[in-house]
């Protein structure tokens, strides 16, 4: 059972104008299409919290060189699902669809999982698709392996609109096959919009749109700070004395959802999170004589929403909006992609280390031509 677990932050549902310094003009060409190279090779730009000033322009690869012994490195161990669905209507257009969080039979917040046959989802073009109509999925450009998506079972899938408005559906999964073995023969990768695919996501992004310690299947979107680090950059990091803990914070709709009309801009959709024993005993363990240090914005809410709501065991949620004017109470350094103009990421990034320190950072990273968004360059904030 899910409780409920937002603790203090910014109400998301008022009508408040964006501060000043959440805009920013980004040259089109810095939105990163692809993966650099190497998974460990994008650069990093190193912000002093205390003086709101940059210390430097370096590299991934030197991420281990600011960790000091006694620190405590966090990551969201969330796996990406292959949640993108593509299908056709009976008169042969194209519809693509989202699966965002599995309902109850109902459609209640009794979720059953994974293997739920109604979810919630996001499709378009939604001005063509009607309560009770079916599609039928078609299969992907590309697969996880090098292989076809024939896995057996039923050539014809279908999807069912069970309800329909602005956008947002619940719909029905087959029910002949188990959804994940569904998803995993039909669904790609949910690449954000701003990274463009005509033909689809493509070998490439199968791996490299996922973490090396993604273990708990859930998000609809990467926690993108984390694509970053390799085994052997976490070896590294644990031999210089720094612990690694893991939780988990599924990602939501968020990235797909910015600036829809009615939409709050800072408003962060329910997020499903976890902060395990051994993490909670490892935080505690950490204050007064090292540094806790986030990788990533889903890593900084899920601590922060736990340690506000008194560090709650099981699966809990979350809407917290952390932005300018909102204490961080766990969370001493993040590393962080470079996000979206007016995101509740780019509020929460401006909120732990100062407006006027992150609004002069990303016009250096603009000027100095950094990569930004999921497949970007990062950030270290200490």
């Amino acid at each position: 059972m899910t409780s409920r677990s937002s603790g203090e932050g910014v109400d998301p549902s008022g009508a408040e104008a964006l501060p000043a310094g959440f805009d920013y003009a980004l040259p089109p060409e810095l939105i990163a299409q692809h993966p650099t190279a190497a998974r460990d090779g994008a650069r990093m730009m190193v912000l002093d919290r205390a003086a709101g000033a940059i210390r430097e322009h370096a590299a991934i690869r030197d991420l281990p060189g600011w960790l000091v012994h006694g620190d405590l490195l966090v990551v969201n161990r969330s796996r990406v699902i292959p949640a993108r669905l593509r299908a056709q209507r009976s008169g042969g257009g194209a519809v693509e669809i989202l699966l965002v969080a599995p309902l109850g039979e109902e459609g209640g917040a009794g979720a059953p999982g994974l293997e739920g046959k109604r979810w919630r989802a996001l499709v378009r073009p939604a001005r063509r698709l009607r309560t009770g109509q079916r599609l039928t999925l078609v299969a992907p450009t590309t697969t996880r392996d090098a292989g076809d998506a024939s896995m057996g079972g039923p050539t014809a899938l279908e999807v069912t609109i069970v309800t329909i408005a602005d956008g947002h559906a619940e719909v029905r999964l087959p029910a002949e096959v188990s959804t994940i073995d569904l998803l995993a023969r039909m669904g790609e990768p949910p690449l954000p919009p701003y990274i463009r695919r005509v033909a689809g996501a493509t070998r490439d992004d199968w791996d490299r749109y996922q973490t090396v310690f993604a273990a708990e299947p859930g998000s609809i979107a990467a926690p993108t700070a984390g694509l970053h680090l390799t085994q052997v950059l976490l070896d590294e990091i644990r031999a210089r004395g720094v612990e690694i803990a893991e939780l988990v914070l599924h990602v939501g709709p968020a990235t797909f959802l910015a600036g829809r009309p009615g939409r709050a801009p800072l408003a962060v959709e329910p997020e499903r999170y976890e902060v395990p024993e051994r993490t909670r005993e490892l935080v505690a363990g950490t204050r007064g004589r090292g540094r806790v240090i986030a990788v990533g914005t889903t890593t900084t809410r899920a601590l922060e929403s736990a340690g506000r709501s008194g560090w709650p065991r099981g699966l809990q949620e979350t809407s917290l909006v952390l932005a300018p004017g909102v204490e961080f109470g766990v969370v001493d350094g993040l590393l962080t992609n470079l996000h979206l103009p007016g995101s509740s990421l780019l509020a929460l990034v401006s909120a732990f280390a100062g407006t006027e320190a992150v609004r002069r950072a990303y016009a250096a990273a603009v000027a100095g031509s950094y990569r930004f968004y999921s497949y970007g360059d990062a950030m270290l904030i200490v």
